[in-house]
């Protein structure tokens, strides 16, 4: 801290040197009618030193006194502006078939920013207007929709990643991405995924803490980035830059639900441009967002609700059809008499209530030096829930509270800070950057609705419903010192852009306890059948899994980008970091772009990076509830320092046996592509790149191992649980595919205009090779589905891997406008997805769910200049993924007594035939209808 203060000291005492006096220009950019042109790009020539227009075509920038001005707007002819000592410009432009590129900066550290098909790497970019198109009111769904690359899967009943959506590039995991606000690190959720879907095992980031309200834009670099930004950006890097306006007001609300009148969404949103005497900006960001949940789960099919055994089995005393038919009529009776609702499951999204706010801010303390800061607060509460305990459950109930079974809650509350402070000052030539960059995201759980079955009951005891569960807390700091400097005429270079500089970050992951009646077992048996443990659905973290565990990692990098030639633009790029719990890690890439013909150019790349096993990955511990093949089972999820992992196993040996697995440490990876980049009439912009991806000592989170292995047995000992999970770095991984973006923007007259993009991305993951360390695993004996190399990683789990996310996305949209009115039309294809059964003797479980077109449709009116409508659909033709398919065994009226042909609910996946669709990206709430207001001053 001392030598920080220093630097920042010799920063301020510098900028006390003469130097030219910035000025501020103002003005409003319109069309050729005179309307405003919001999200219009201003900068400065030359430089990177830009902004966007506000809603009504307003700007404010802090420019040099000679400067020249460019202004851009997709369909106009671009301006080039001389200031000559003025402070104001309204600058009218006028309409051309020729598109405009956006100039973005993410995956380079160059002074300038550049066109996004001039880069060596594939940037895509989401402006502010296409954020607010379509029914999709935070950020994740926005580019689920938007970017083809992108992949993020609302879950249900999955615990936590109800609450926080898993989200990917190029079909990667949640944690092989590196997210940045404003171009500086932002931090990982608190949760880790656990539970069998997408993003098994993995930590991400919780995208949808950002109000889109607070967005200018989204930069979505797809390339490896590792030696530019360091650990996770293996897949690529979203760049989410807040809006810097320093005039005018902006609102809007948003209305909706689903043809079934459920899935409500209400948002109220809110941005304020506020100028600082011509010396900067503020700008505040407000967002308030109601989800309600729908349902789309069918009745249960246990042939018996309250007379039944093992989940509404019939007991072994019914061996006729005649006696299951008798017995059917009596539990169905009493299901009449107290109102049961066999459709006894939420299978939806969850409830969640969303209260955030953002302030970006920067002003110029003069002798040339300028202070940023970024400051956000997210709360977020959520209510999801698990699956339904039966009233013949006695063992999981207290059916003096719950006669008729009950269905638990999971409730969340999620708290997300953010902050970024710095100085920006250019000295001899050099331009510094010092800044640092604090995040945490807190994951709270309550329980709900629920009890601890084995707490004594009886008359006169009342136990509790409502259980304390714990908290997740992952924090992280860094401090980032970056140097720039643009070189011109270099000896033989013509440009050459120099970055260097380093950084110190300090990661911190807590887990705390719950209350005891959450996680512990009060004793009560039923006969001699102990009942289990903690609160139903969720038992809480116990003193045992407690942790405060930090690290710390040192950097240093190097980024040098040139143009050799007119024709030759090279970018070299080297990273080295040291961690404190596993040692150290370099990473370097080297790509160029090659202009073959005036709007034709072949670009590529190639590197290597790496990803650090998450602190969550390391320490994370606890117990869950797990339903397989409909029955729940105690799942323990134990760290990689745990003995149960680490200790070695002897036949009969004495003390804590454990699997012998060796600690986590860094994955590696390897990047390549190559693409080309064109431009057509001046009317068509195009890009195509191909990538692969290898990936070396993947971290997984194992598949859960059984106490029917014997080995198993012995390791978990007297543990109440029946099956053991824990994180490895157990595969190789190769991923490859291809991105194709093609634009166009036609002016169709002074009052019409007319875009178009037709997007695709097609990828392959493949599981390349096994990794196991443990001589206790490889050499283990054991035949069928528990032993113990096909658990650390089983087919179930590889099929999420290779096939869990669509293998192919094509996107197409068209936006039209006229005078006052506005079309916006998109279609998306998300591609096939599958899913396998843990056991290759259940093969017959194995589904492939087709590919789905989902069209969206919104009518835009500019009623007047300050007010717009907007009315939508989203999901046009009600289209919804393939069912699970059910088994014709698995009927509520089936009686028979014949076990090749008896009620059997184990031979689908529809977990009693209420699970009618699988996740996919575009979810299964069908179509939905939405209305919103714009309003801007």
């Amino acid at each position: 801290m001392k030598n920080l203060l220093l630097l920042i000291l010799l920063i301020l005492l510098t900028g006390a040197a003469a130097q030219a006096q910035k000025v501020t220009v103002t003005g409003r950019v319109v069309g050729a009618s005179g309307e405003g042109l919001p999200g219009s790009t201003v900068l400065e020539r030359g430089t990177s030193n830009g902004t966007s227009t506000g809603a009504n075509g307003e700007f404010s920038l802090s420019v040099n006194p000679g400067a020249t001005i460019t202004v851009q707007a997709i369909g106009f002819a671009t301006q080039q502006i001389p200031l000559n000592g003025r402070s104001r410009l309204d600058v009218r432009l006028a309409a051309t078939a020729q598109d405009l590129n956006e100039v973005v900066v993410t995956g380079s550290r160059a002074t300038e920013g550049r066109s996004n098909i001039l880069t060596t790497a594939p940037v895509d970019v989401i402006s502010a207007r296409e954020i607010k198109a379509f029914a999709q009111t935070d950020v994740a769904q926005v580019l689920a929709y938007a970017a083809p690359s992108f992949q993020s899967t609302r879950q249900t009943i999955s615990d936590g990643t109800d609450h926080i959506d898993p989200a990917s590039l190029r079909g990667l995991g949640p944690d092989q991405v590196l997210v940045l606000v404003n171009g500086k690190r932002f931090h990982n959720s608190a949760l880790v995924n656990i539970n069998g879907t997408v993003g098994r095992g993995a930590v991400g980031t919780d995208l949808n803490v950002i109000p889109t309200a607070s967005l200018k834009r989204i930069e979505v670099l797809r390339d490896g980035a590792a030696a530019l930004y360091g650990s996770d950006a293996i897949a690529g890097v979203i760049n989410l830059q807040l809006k810097d306006d320093t005039t005018g007001v902006t609102a809007s609300s948003t209305v909706g639900h689903t043809t079934k009148s459920d899935g409500g969404v209400f948002q109220v949103d809110t941005n304020i441009g506020i100028g600082l005497g011509g010396r900067g900006y503020l700008d505040l960001s407000g967002q308030y967002q109601n989800h309600s949940y729908f349902n789309r789960g069918l009745p249960d099919t246990a042939p018996l609700i309250y007379l039944g055994a093992n989940s509404g089995q019939y007991p072994s005393s019914a061996t006729t059809e005649q006696a299951r038919r008798d017995l059917k009529a009596q539990d169905d009776a009493l299901v009449a008499k107290n109102g049961y609702d066999r459709n006894n499951l939420r299978i939806g999204s969850a409830d969640t209530r969303n209260v955030g706010g953002f302030l970006n801010a920067g002003y110029r303390l003069g002798g040339g030096i300028e202070a940023y800061a970024m400051a956000g607060y997210t709360h977020r509460t959520g209510k999801s829930a698990g699956f339904a305990r039966l009233p013949n459950q006695p063992t999981q109930s207290d059916l003096t509270i719950f006669p008729n079974g009950f269905l638990p809650f999971i409730n969340t509350k999620i708290n997300d800070v953010s902050t970024i402070v710095g100085l920006r000052k250019t000295i001899g030539g050099f331009g510094f950057d010092l800044s640092n960059t604090y995040g945490s995201n807190e994951v709270r759980y309550d329980i709900s609705n629920s009890v601890n079955a084995s707490l004594p009951q009886g008359a006169g005891i009342r136990n509790q419903t409502e259980f304390y569960a714990g908290t997740l807390k992952f924090t992280q700091n860094t401090s980032n010192l970056t140097l720039t400097r643009k070189f011109a005429d270099l000896g033989p270079l013509a440009t050459l852009n120099v970055a260097v500089g380093g950084e110190f970050r300090v990661d911190n992951f807590k887990i705390s306890a719950g209350e005891p009646n959450s996680y512990i077992n009060g004793g009560r048996l039923i006969g001699t059948a102990p009942t289990a443990s903690g609160s139903q659905v969720f038992p809480g973290y116990q003193p045992t899994d407690e942790v405060n565990k930090s690290r710390n990692n040192l950097a240093g990098f190097l980024d040098l980008e040139s143009d050799l030639t007119e024709k030759l633009l090279v970018h070299a790029a080297g990273r080295v970091e040291r961690y404190s719990d596993f040692g150290s890690s370099a990473s370097g890439q080297l790509a160029a772009r090659f202009s073959i013909i005036d709007g034709l150019a072949l670009r590529g790349s190639l590197g290597n990076g790496f990803r650090a096993p998450s602190l969550q990955q390391r320490y994370f511990t606890n117990v869950s509830t797990q339903f397989i093949s409909g029955v729940p089972n105690q799942i323990l999820t134990v760290n990689n320092e745990n003995p149960i992992v680490r200790n070695s196993y002897t036949v009969g040996g004495t003390g804590q046996q454990g699997f012998g697995v060796a600690p986590l440490k860094q994955e590696n990876s390897r990047n390549y592509s190559l693409g080309l980049t064109g431009r057509v009439a001046q009317v068509v912009t195009l890009t195509v790149d191909a990538y692969q991806i290898d990936i070396d000592d993947r971290i997984v989170l194992s598949s859960a191992f059984t106490r029917t292995n014997t080995i198993v047995n012995t390791i978990l000992g007297t543990q109440p649980v029946s099956r053991v999970q824990f994180f490895a770095n157990a595969v190789n991984t190769r991923t490859q595919g291809i991105d194709i973006v093609a634009n166009s923007r036609l002016p169709l007259g002074d009052k019409s205009r007319l875009g178009l993009t037709a997007a695709a991305n097609f990828n392959e993951t493949t599981v390349r090779s096994f990794n196991s360390t443990s001589t206790t695993i490889n050499n283990d004996a054991t035949v069928g589905t528990s032993n113990l190399q096909n658990t650390l990683f089983d087919r179930q789990q590889r099929a999420r891997l290779e096939n869990g996310n669509p293998r192919s996305k094509i996107l197409l949209s068209a936006n039209y406008t006229y005078g006052i009115f506005g079309l916006e039309a998109r279609s998306v294809r998300f591609g096939e997805v599958q899913t396998k059964d843990a056991d290759p003797a259940r093969s017959f479980l194995d589904q492939t769910y087709a590919a789905k077109w989902i069209t969206d449709l919104t009518l835009n009116v500019q009623v007047i200049k300050q007010v717009g409508v907007a009315v939508g659909i989203n999901n046009l033709f009600d289209v919804y993924p393939d069912r699970i398919i059910q088994n014709p065994r698995n009927d509520p009226n089936n009686f028979s007594v014949d076990p090749a042909q008896s009620y059997n609910s184990s031979l689908d996946n529809t977990n009693r035939g209420r699970f009618v669709y699988n996740a996919s990206q575009f979810g299964f709430q069908g179509a939905f209808y939405f209305g919103r207001v714009n309003v801007a001053f």
